[in-house]
C-alpha cells in the first residue's frame, strides 16, 4: 500500500515537493489554501488585462531546467522563453541607464561612465561567477540539518573566497566610483534583507545571475511556470485541492496522523509544508510540537514587504520596456527605512514591470499593463490612504522620467499589501521576501526544514533553506521531497 504524504500549499516548492514525491511511487495529495495554485505567484485576469500577482523577474534558467529535466521535460515543452534585451533600465535622478543583454556592450557602456570599469567589471563578474558555482554546487543542495554537513576540506576551502566577512557594498565601492554604477551592482541584493553594507559580499553571485545569466521571459507570464509544474504534478498523480486551508492536525504520540482542513481531513503517514513556516508552527501545529517559539520568530530578520500596484492603462507607451528601475532617490536611505529604522519611506525608490511591452497576450490590442512595486518594511500598520498617497507619488515621478501621462489613461487599478500578505498567504508580518539572507540566517542557521518533535514532518518554501526566491524554492521542494523520501524509508 502506498505511503499516504500531504503536502501543504501550492507556491513553488510545494509543487515540486508534491510532483517529486508522486514520482517516487507515494500516495500524494495537495492541499491549497486559495481558490487557485501558485501561493505568491497567482495570476488574475480582469478588464482583459493578464497580471502575474507575484514574482516577474526570470533569473537563473538553468535553475528551471534542472527542475524540469527530473521529470524528464524541458522548459521549452511547456512555455516560450526570451531573454530580454534590454535586461532592464535604470532611472537616475540624472538620466537612465540600460543595462544590455551583452556583457561586452555593458562593458563599453562602464567605460563611458568610468574609464577603466569594464575590465574591473569582467573581474568582479569572475569572482562572482565563482561565488555561484560554490554556492550552486556545494550549498543550495544540503538541507542544512546541522553544521556537520559543511565539515569538508573542499567547501571550507571554497568558503575562505566567497568575501563572507566583507559586505557587497565594501567590495563594490572599493572597486567602482561612480555612483550609479555601484547602484546598479547593489540593487540585485535590495530584496535579500539587508542594507548592501550588510549583506555578504558573497552574494555578489547575484550580478552573476543578472548581467551574466541573464534576465528572461516566459511567454504568457511567470504563472506559466506554476502551470507547468501543475501539469507535471498532474501526469504524476498528485490530487491537487484548492480552497483547503488546513486547519489543526490530528496526532499519535509525535507523528502526524491526520490533515484536517476546510475541504476534509486527509490521513498523513508524512506531512510537507511548504505554507508560511511561522504560520503553521505557530497556529497550526500544537505548542509541544513547536520547534520555535515566538520569541524566535521575533527575532528572525525578514526581507521586505511591498506595496503594489496592479494597472491597466488604455493606451501603449512609447518605447516603453519590460522592466523599468526608479533609482532617482537616495538609495542608501529607502534602505534604511526598510531594514534598519522601518517605517513608511519618505522618497521610496520603486520598479514598474510592463510585461506587455514584450507580449501582447497579457493586456488588450492598443493597451499596456503596468505592475509597479515599493519595497517596504514588513510588519508595518497598513493604512489604505497611504496607498493613495505613494501611487500619486510614483505616477509624478515616472510620468516625468518616462515623459507619459499614465494618470489619464489608467482604466484598472488593483492595489496589494501587508495586509494582503497576511490574509492570502499567512505571511509573517506581511513579508513578500521571505527571511532576509544575512549571515547569521545562512544555511544551518536558517529554521530547520526539520522538526525534532515530530518524526513525520518537514518545511519547505522560503523561511527555510535554501532561501527566498523563485530558483531556491524550487531547489527547496526538491530537497524535501528527497529528505522525505530518506525519513520514509527508515
Amino acid at each position: 500500500m502506498k505511503s499516504k504524504v500531504i503536502v501543504i500549499g501550492s507556491g513553488f516548492s510545494g509543487l515540486v515537493a508534491a510532483a517529486s514525491l508522486a514520482q517516487k511511487g507515494f500516495s500524494v495529495k495537495l492541499l491549497e489554501k486559495n481558490s487557485s495554485i501558485g501561493g505568491r505567484s497567482r495570476q488574475f485576469h480582469d478588464s482583459g488585462f493578464t497580471f502575474d500577482m507575484g514574482p516577474s523577474w526570470y533569473w537563473m534558467p538553468e535553475v528551471f531546467e534542472n527542475t524540469f529535466s527530473y521529470f524528464g521535460h524541458k522548459a521549452s515543452d511547456f512555455y516560450e522563453l526570451q531573454r530580454l534585451d534590454p535586461s532592464y533600465v535604470v532611472k537616475f535622478e540624472d538620466g537612465q541607464f540600460d543595462v544590455p543583454a551583452d556583457l561586452n556592450e555593458l562593458k563599453k557602456k562602464f567605460d563611458i561612465i568610468e574609464k577603466g570599469s569594464g575590465e574591473v567589471l569582467q573581474k568582479f563578474l569572475d569572482e562572482a561567477a565563482y561565488k555561484y558555482k560554490v554556492g550552486m554546487e556545494e550549498f543550495v543542495w544540503k538541507p542544512s540539518h546541522s553544521v556537520g554537513e559543511f565539515i569538508d576540506p573542499r567547501i571550507f576551502s571554497s568558503v575562505l573566497k566567497l568575501d563572507m566577512l566583507q559586505s557587497l557594498s565594501s567590495v563594490v565601492r572599493k572597486k567602482f566610483k561612480d555612483s550609479r554604477i555601484r547602484r546598479i551592482l547593489e540593487f540585485p541584493v535590495l530584496f535579500l534583507g539587508a542594507t548592501p553594507w550588510k549583506i555578504p559580499a558573497m552574494y555578489s553571485l547575484m550580478n552573476h545571475a543578472d548581467l551574466s545569466l541573464g534576465t528572461w521571459y516566459p511567454k504568457g507570464g511567470m504563472f506559466e511556470i506554476v502551470k507547468a509544474l501543475e501539469k507535471i504534478c498532474i501526469k504524476e498523480g498528485v490530487e491537487i485541492f484548492v480552497n483547503s486551508a488546513v486547519t489543526s492536525l490530528h496526532f499519535s504520540k509525535n507523528k502526524i496522523t491526520t490533515v484536517l482542513s476546510e475541504s476534509g481531513e486527509y490521513e498523513a503517514d508524512f506531512v510537507i509544508n511548504s505554507a508560511d513556516y511561522h504560520h503553521f508552527e505557530q497556529n497550526i501545529l500544537p505548542l509541544e510540537f513547536r520547534n520555535y517559539n515566538e520569541r524566535y520568530w521575533e527575532k528572525r530578520v525578514m526581507a521586505p514587504s511591498s506595496l503594489l500596484y496592479y494597472v491597466g492603462l488604455n493606451k501603449k507607451i512609447p518605447g516603453a520596456v519590460h522592466h523599468t528601475l526608479f533609482f532617482d532617490e537616495d538609495f542608501n536611505r529607502h534602505a534604511v527605512e526598510i531594514y534598519e529604522k522601518p517605517d513608511w519611506p519618505e522618497k521610496p525608490l520603486f520598479y514598474m514591470c510592463c510585461p506587455s511591452a514584450t507580449d501582447e497576450s497579457v493586456a488588450p490590442t492598443g493597451h499596456e499593463n503596468l505592475f509597479f512595486l515599493i519595497p517596504i518594511a514588513p510588519g508595518l500598520k497598513d493604512d489604505k490612504t497611504k496607498h493613495e498617497y505613494y501611487f500619486n507619488l510614483i505616477l509624478s515621478r515616472a510620468e516625468e522620467r518616462i515623459g507619459f501621462p499614465i494618470r489619464k489613461h489608467i482604466i484598472y487599478r488593483r492595489d496589494f499589501s501587508l495586509n494582503d500578505f497576511s490574509s492570502d498567504y499567512n505571511a509573517f508580518k506581511g513579508n513578500a521576501y521571505g527571511l532576509a539572507n544575512t549571515l547569521r540566517q545562512t544555511a544551518f542557521f536558517k529554521p530547520k526544514m526539520r522538526n525534532p518533535k515530530v518524526s513525520n514532518l518537514l518545511n519547505c518554501g522560503q523561511l527555510t533553506v535554501p532561501g527566498p526566491g523563485v530558483p531556491p524554492s524550487l531547489i527547496s521542494g526538491r530537497l524535501a521531497a528527497m529528505e522525505a523520501v530518506k525519513m520514509l524509508k527508515n
